[in-house]
C-alpha cells in the first residue's frame, strides 16, 4: 500500500547481529524516538537499558490511568495524534507491537471548519499532483478560482520543488507568515494553511520557519500520494501501542525502566560512559539521548564533560514552542450523531480542533455506551503568554459550545486538562543550528523530533526516523547491519512541474 514513489534508504551493512560481544547501550527517554532506537538495537542483540523519567512510555504520545468522579477508570493522554499514512518508519516500529495492523483505524475524512462558514475536507481526492490540488481547488469552499489571480505564482511554485536540505537553504531565513504573505493566498486559504500546517508545530507562523512549512506541504499533500487522511488508535496509546512494544523489547532482553530519571552522563568507568540513574549507575558502551528540549538541555547541563563548547551552547539555545492546552470532558449526554471523530477548526478563538473519542476509541466508546454520554477533547495550540490556564480552559469550552451547540446544555461528569510547553520550536534561521543525530562525543547520539535529519519527515515520523538513524549509526560503528529507512519522495514529485518551479519559481525576499 506504500506510495510507489516512496524512497528507501538502505541501512548500514554488516553481520546480522552481535554474537557474544554485545555492547551495553543506555537509551534515555522512552518516547517514540527512544523506543525506535531501543527496538533496532535490541533486535540486533545489543544489551539495551531503556530509562524513562515518567511512569509511562510514549513520551508526548503517552497515557496514564485516572479515576473519574463517577468511579470509572479511564486513560488520560496529552491529546489527539494523527497517524498519517506517510509515517513509514513509525508504522514499521508499530508493526512490532501490532503485526496484524488492528491497532489503528482510519477516519473517513480530515474535515476543516471555518468560523465564517466554509468547510473543507480531503476525502475522495486523487492521490497525486497536480490532480489532487486541482480537485481540492474545484470543490473547496475556501478557495475561489478568481482569488487565484492574486496569488504570486512564482513564489508559490517553490512548493512544487521541495527537497531537503536545499529548501532550508532557500527558505529557512523567512518566517512561515512572511512566505504566505508573499504568496498572497486568499484570506480564507491563508487560514487553511495556517491551521493544517503551521499550528501542527504548536507555534504561530511568525515564529516558524518557512522551510518547515514548505516541507510540510510536500510531505502531506504535494509530494506524497498518501494524502491527508490518517489513522487513529482504537485503544488508548498505552494499551494499543506502547505496552505491547515494551513486551517485545523485554522479550529481546532489554531492561525497560519507567519512573527512572537519568541524572548525569559522564565519560569513563569500566566502559565508555557511566550513566547515573536516580537509583544506580549503569556502565554503557554507548548512549542514546532521546529527550524533549527541556530534558535534553537539563541533562547536558548536568553532564559538563560531554561534547564540545559549541555543541553544548547549541543545546542550551534550543527553544520550545508556546504552551498548548488539551482539555478533555466526559459529558453526560452525547454530541449530535453526525459529529466527526475529529475536526480542525479555524477562527474559533483559541480552539484548533475537537475530537470525539467515543467515535473510534474502545475505552471512550464503552464509557459513552454505559452512561449515555460522550468524551470530547479540545486542543488549543500556541496559547498566548497573556492568557493563563484558567482563562484558556474557559475560552476553549466556550468555543466548543459554538462549534457543537448541543454541548452547551451538557453536564460535565469530569474533566482533565494538560497545559504543556515542551514541543520543539523551529524558528526562522534555525535549521543549521539544530543538533544532528551524531554529536562530538563518540558513541553518544541524539534522537527525537527536535533533531535535524536531512529527509522530508516531521512530527512523530521525525521522532521514529531519528531513532532508527541513531541506532543505525551505532550499529555501523560495530559492523552490524542496520535497518532501512523509508520516506516520501525527497524532491518535488512531478518532474515537469519541478522543472517549471526551478525555472520560474522565485524565493521571496
Amino acid at each position: 500500500m506504500r506510495d510507489r514513489a516512496a524512497v528507501r534508504i538502505e541501512g548500514p551493512t554488516g553481520r546480522p547481529s552481535f554474537n557474544g560481544d554485545a555492547p551495553v547501550v543506555v537509551v534515555v527517554g522512552a518516547g517514540i524516538a527512544g523506543l525506535a532506537a531501543a527496538t533496532i538495537l535490541a533486535e540486533r542483540g545489543a544489551r539495551v537499558v531503556l530509562c524513562e523519567r515518567e511512569n509511562h512510555l510514549g513520551g508526548r504520545v503517552g497515557g496514564w490511568d485516572t479515576v473519574l468522579a463517577d468511579g470509572s477508570r479511564a486513560t488520560m493522554t496529552r491529546g489527539f495524534h494523527a497517524f498519517f499514512r506517510q509515517y513509514y518508519n513509525l508504522r514499521a516500529l508499530l508493526r512490532r507491537a501490532d503485526p496484524h495492523g488492528t491497532a489503528l483505524v482510519g477516519l473517513p475524512d480530515y474535515p476543516l471548519w471555518h468560523r465564517g462558514g466554509h468547510r473543507d475536507g480531503f476525502a475522495g481526492l486523487p492521490r497525486t499532483l497536480p490532480w489532487n490540488a486541482l480537485a481540492f481547488l474545484w470543490r473547496s469552499e475556501t478557495f475561489a478560482w478568481r482569488d487565484l489571480l492574486d496569488v504570486d505564482a512564482r513564489a508559490a511554485l517553490r512548493l512544487l520543488d521541495v527537497s531537503v536540505p536545499a529548501t532550508y537553504r532557500e527558505l529557512d531565513a523567512l518566517s512561515a507568515a512572511t512566505y504566505l504573505e508573499h504568496v498572497r493566498f486568499p484570506k480564507a486559504a491563508h487560514a487553511l494553511a495556517f491551521e493544517v500546517f503551521s499550528r501542527s508545530f504548536f507555534a504561530h507562523p511568525d515564529r516558524m520557519s518557512a522551510a518547515e512549512l514548505a516541507t510540510m506541504f510536500h510531505i502531506y499533500f504535494l509530494g506524497s500520494a498518501e494524502g491527508l487522511l490518517f489513522d487513529v488508535p482504537t485503544d488508548p496509546f498505552p494499551h494499543g501501542l506502547w505496552n505491547p512494544l515494551a513486551e517485545h523489547l523485554t522479550a529481546l532482553g532489554a531492561d525497560v525502566h519507567t519512573g527512572e530519571p537519568v541524572l548525569e552522563v559522564v565519560r569513563g568507568g569500566r566502559r565508555r560512559f557511566t550513566v547515573h540513574l536516580a537509583t544506580r549507575p549503569v556502565e554503557a558502551d554507548a548512549v542514546v539521548l532521546a529527550l524533549d528540549v527541556p530534558g535534553l538541555r537539563a541533562l547536558v547541563e548536568a553532564s559538563p564533560d560531554l561534547g564540545t563548547a559549541p555543541w553544548r551552547a547549541g543545546i542550551e539555545q534550543l527553544a520550545t514552542a508556546p504552551p498548548f492546552l488539551v482539555s478533555r470532558y466526559w459529558l453526560d449526554r452525547p454530541v449530535a450523531p453526525d459529529r466527526p471523530g475529529f475536526v480542525g477548526t479555524s477562527g474559533y478563538d483559541l480552539l484548533d480542533n475537537v475530537t470525539v473519542l467515543d467515535r473510534y476509541e474502545h475505552e471512550a466508546r464503552a464509557w459513552a455506551a454505559r452512561t449515555g454520554g460522550s468524551v470530547v477533547e479540545l486542543h488549543g495550540y500556541a496559547i498566548p503568554s497573556t492568557v493563563d490556564e484558567h482563562e484558556a480552559r474557559r475560552r476553549l469550552l466556550d468555543a466548543l459550545h459554538e462549534v457543537y451547540p448541543e454541548t452547551k446544555a451538557a453536564g460535565v461528569v469530569d474533566e482533565r486538562h494538560e497545559l504543556r510547553a515542551d514541543c520543539p520550536l523551529f524558528p526562522p534561521g534555525g535549521f543549521q543550528r539544530r543538533p544532528t543525530v551524531t554529536t562530538p562525543e563518540d558513541f553518544l547520539v541524539l534522537a527525537g523530533d527536535l533533531v535535524r535529519v536531512n529527509l522530508p519527515v516531521a512530527l512523530m515520523e521525525r521522532a521514529a526516523t531519528t531513532g532508527f538513524t541513531a541506532a543505525n549509526h551505532l550499529l555501523s560503528r560495530w559492523g552490524v547491519a542496520g535497518t532501512p529507512l523509508w520516506t516520501v519522495p525527497t524532491a518535488g514529485r512531478n518532474p515537469l512541474l519541478r522543472a517549471v518551479a526551478r525555472k520560474w519559481g522565485r524565493v521571496p525576499g
